[in-house]
């Protein structure tokens, strides 16, 4: 099988992650992958992919090879895989847009970041950047709330004829308008906002499926998160969460038994606590009646590593869209979007969504 080319905009955590999880990987065999659906999926294994371009913002992430970017400040993820080589991909400066809140300016660089003056590139040279570079996709890693830039980077891969996968809460893929464009032009798209492998939202949905098929009434829940990254001093911008807000309130409410009422209902971040740096911790309570009309409620705390707890579902969702590639598949790739997304365009319970990604692998569905 060829290698998987991506290509990468912004360096955070996440990314940072993926790229130390495919170095660390690549030596494993199978009894070693925790966290992927499968070692070889489709033919493909982690050591197949290769990061072939980057873009950011950040001055101490622009002009340096990903694999020194991927641990400059401020990201503060764990370093699990601390011998990446060096790649001989440059992060290049994109394109700003609205990719970062200027509220973090009030904070310490430290912990928010460096605005770069190096010149943006313009959507041309970004366009020729994917296409020199051999990219079969994009992963757009943008902060949350990047509304225009991750529209402007879904038309780069469109012009440079690649994948794209939108692993935030701005809706692509979800959008009917842009799903028909990807498909228009024979391009595979998986979106929107990725899930972790076992974190906030696939627990809070595992939890409310249980309720509804266990026949327990739920009348309120809540979901309260906080963390020490620069994704959650992003979000204290509240005008940046819109999207965020509807797409993990949407996880949950598609999988109880009846919707509730807004009221009822809140799911989203909470707050910044710069010393837990990427450790995420999640609250959730869920309140309903058993039989009898018998009121009883759950409250769970779930404490992750917020980053790499999506890097295994990363690595699922390249390697399923190079298959679509591979395929001659264009449009979303529902099967693959409804397991590894929280907003896809069709939502199904997380059991029929895994069987309908393993029949996409085998080749049983063409999407």
């Amino acid at each position: 099988m060829s290698k998987i080319n991506i290509a990468v905009v912004g360096i955070g955590n996440c990314a940072s992650s993926l790229i130390q999880g495919i170095y660390y990987y690549a030596d494993k065999t199978e009894a070693d992958a925790i966290g992927l659906m499968h070692w070889d999926l489709g033919g493909y294994t982690p050591a197949d992919i290769a990061v072939v371009a980057a873009f950011d913002i950040d001055k101490r992430k622009v002009g340096q090879d990903v694999a020194t970017a991927i641990f400059a400040r401020p990201n503060c993820t764990a370093i699990f895989c601390d011998n990446v080589p060096q790649t001989g991909v440059t992060v290049k400066m994109g394109q700003v847009l609205d990719g970062y809140s200027e509220h973090m300016a009030n904070f310490p660089a430290e912990d928010s970041f460096v605005l770069a003056n190096a010149p943006q590139l313009s959507k041309e040279e970004i366009v020729a950047e994917l296409k020199n570079s051999g990219a079969d996709m994009l992963l757009n890693y943008l902060p949350v709330g990047s509304e225009q830039a991750a529209r402007f980077y879904a038309e780069c891969a469109l012009e440079a004829g690649i994948g794209f996968i939108n692993n935030i809460p701005v809706f692509i893929a979800s959008d009917p308008e842009w799903a028909a464009r990807f498909e228009a032009k024979g391009l595979p798209i998986i979106g929107d906002d990725i899930k972790a492998q076992l974190g906030a939202t696939i627990t809070h949905r595992t939890l409310t499926d249980l309720f509804k098929k266990r026949g327990v009434k739920l009348e309120r829940t809540y979901q309260l998160n906080t963390g020490g990254n620069t994704d959650f001093l992003n979000m204290k911008n509240q005008a940046r969460l819109a999207s965020k807000k509807v797409s993990k309130t949407e996880a949950v409410q598609a999988v109880a038994q009846e919707r509730l009422e807004d009221r009822n209902i809140h799911v989203g971040p909470s707050d910044y606590v710069p010393w837990q740096n990427d450790n995420k911790v999640c609250f959730i309570r869920m309140e309903g009646k058993l039989f009898g009309d018998v009121p009883m409620n759950l409250e769970l705390r779930l404490s992750v590593e917020d980053s790499p707890n999506s890097a295994g579902v990363a690595i699922d969702s390249i390697r399923c869209l190079k298959l679509a590639l591979d395929r001659g598949v264009g449009g979303v790739i529902y099967s693959p979007a409804s397991y590894f997304m929280k907003h896809p365009p069709r939502q199904f319970p997380d059991d029929q969504a895994h069987r309908l990604t393993e029949e996409f692998i085998l080749g049983e569905r063409t999407n």
